[in-house]
């Protein structure tokens, strides 16, 4: 098969015939499809991750056909359409029997732990935990922003929030991320404040129904911007991006007894941002966590997609091969595009 395949850390990657996947007894290989261009790539590719051993094919949001099935698998068949959460949960462990897959101790995750979905083929294992299927009217390339950005936004405001109708809530980062995180607070029908470097990025989240946009270049202070809004603080707070200047303000924007989700990942230098554990303390501040979303979470999610509540398709911006991967990847952290950017062409 073709396969992006990153041979040294932060060197550009090449495009590459490497191996068909086969798929484990409990497993399944997917065509692929759709897959997204995503920060949590670029981590790989830098090396952030201690899980990667190269040479090392990235990709974990995707969307495709079922190619190959495992012999134990018993709900999915080969052509079946499908998508999958990035962590791949065993289904065994005291983690996932509680119900808590996003955390199995014994997960896998493709682009991550083994090769992943920048290629025509992927592997998943525990097929019948991890796969969803896809409705008919769903396009590939909606249900590849579902298994990361999207999925990861839904349970950050859903679950980990509970955000409500009324409740302000501020988004730090406007990228697939924020944008998601955007669209599914207002659909619950909170008050949302987008805060972002790019005008071009708040003029997306309005249209995702953010009723305030910061631009962090042109105020002295987020934080108190956001207070100034609020006339007190948000109730719940996203850090979307993963960055220690945006996880404090994330902080600090809280009102007294507010609720602090980091969705943006924290890695390398930046792991340890210096959060004001007094602020925490004294106003009984949540913080809390979100890693993805388990897989059987996925119906409540479609259900709003397609009842016209939740519109992801709107998020996608630029469609583009598996060759222009490498340069959307490897330049990521310099230059974003609006949206999400999805490889189609393989």
């Amino acid at each position: 098969m073709k396969a992006v395949v990153i041979e040294n850390f932060a060197e550009s990657p090449k495009i590459m015939q490497v191996s068909d996947p086969t798929p484990n007894s409990d497993g399944v290989v997917i065509k692929v499809e759709a897959t997204g261009v995503c920060r949590s790539d670029w981590h790989a590719w830098m090396g952030h991750d201690l899980d990667i051993v190269l040479p090392h094919v990235p990709g974990h949001e995707f969307a495709g056909i079922v190619e190959a099935v495992g012999k134990n698998v018993r709900g999915f068949k080969v052509g079946d359409r499908v998508t999958s959460p990035f962590i791949s949960a065993c289904g065994n462990c005291s983690d996932c029997d509680s119900g808590n897959h996003q955390v199995c101790a014994s997960q896998t995750q493709p682009g991550f732990t083994h090769w992943g979905s920048f290629a025509e083929f992927v592997a998943i294992d525990h097929a019948d935990v991890n796969l969803i299927s896809l409705p008919e009217e769903m396009a590939f390339t909606t249900a590849a922003s579902l298994g990361c950005r999207f999925a990861t936004s839904f349970r950050a405001v859903v679950d980990q929030g509970n955000v409500s109708a009324g409740q302000w809530v501020s988004v730090h980062g406007c990228g697939g991320v924020g944008l998601s995180a955007i669209m599914i607070a207002t659909a619950l029908g909170a008050n949302v404040i987008a805060v972002d470097l790019s005008d071009e990025a708040l003029k997306l989240a309005t249209s995702f129904g953010a009723v305030a946009t910061i631009n962090a270049n042109q105020v002295d202070d987020v934080v108190e911007a956001i207070h100034e809004i609020t006339k007190g603080g948000v109730h719940v707070s996203l850090d979307a991006l993963g960055h220690p200047i945006t996880a404090v303000n994330s902080v600090k924007s809280l009102r007294r007894l507010g609720r602090h989700i980091q969705v943006g990942l924290l890695l390398a230098e930046q792991s340890t941002p210096p959060i004001p554990m007094d602020r925490v303390v004294a106003h009984e501040l949540m913080i809390l966590g979100s890693h993805g979303m388990q897989a059987y979470r996925y119906d409540a999610m479609l259900n709003m997609i397609l009842s016209g509540k939740l519109a992801p398709e709107k998020l996608l911006g630029r469609c583009i091969s598996l060759e222009e991967s490498i340069s959307a990847l490897t330049s990521l952290e310099r230059k974003s595009s609006p949206g999400v950017t999805v490889i189609t062409q393989f």
